[in-house]
């Protein structure tokens, strides 16, 4: 049985919204290209991250089990120590990650679940959930501004899948 986010084993299906940021983009490209965008790992580390942030890379294993360490890097030079852990990926059609700082048992990390829904006309719908550990760090994660850098993000996503159909 899939512990899809509508499954009742899902840490989704009951969580409280006060605890979630939602983002979305339609991106012009089959799901399949916009999700291989999130596993190559020579693609996301192109286009991953907000506007002015360079990614270095320590380690990077992109499946499930494996792990994503890197530092964001700002035009000022403050970094940004980052760890993802891949929980579950289903191509072409989910991601689910925990991100966090890289440090072991970082007590703000949050889950990320990432949806790519294939239109009739061959766009795709990404949807990125972020689940917080408590309402006051969603609080803090838009105050510090993780929904104009999450934008920003599949802004450069989009732009990136552009670039690869020569559009």
């Amino acid at each position: 049985m899939s512990d899809s986010p509508k499954n009742a084993a899902s840490p989704w299906r009951d969580w409280p919204l006060d605890r979630e940021i939602v983002l979305g983009r339609v991106i012009d490209a089959p799901r399949s290209l916009v999700y291989a965008a999130w596993t190559d790992p020579d693609q996301i580390q192109q286009w991953f991250g907000p506007e002015g942030m360079a990614i270095e890379t320590r380690e990077i294993d992109l499946k499930p089990g494996g792990v994503w360490r890197f530092d964001m890097v700002a035009r000022d030079g403050t970094r940004y120590s980052n760890r993802m852990v891949f929980l579950r990926m289903e191509a072409p059609a989910l991601i689910e990650v925990e991100h966090g700082s890289d440090q072991d048992n970082d007590p703000v990390r949050f889950r990320m679940l990432l949806t790519f829904d294939e239109q009739s006309d061959g766009k795709t719908v990404l949807t990125l959930r972020q689940m917080h550990p408590s309402r006051e760090r969603r609080e803090w994660a838009i105050g510090f501004g993780a929904v104009e850098y999450g934008g920003q993000t599949l802004a450069k996503l989009a732009l990136h899948i552009a670039k690869l159909r020569g559009k």
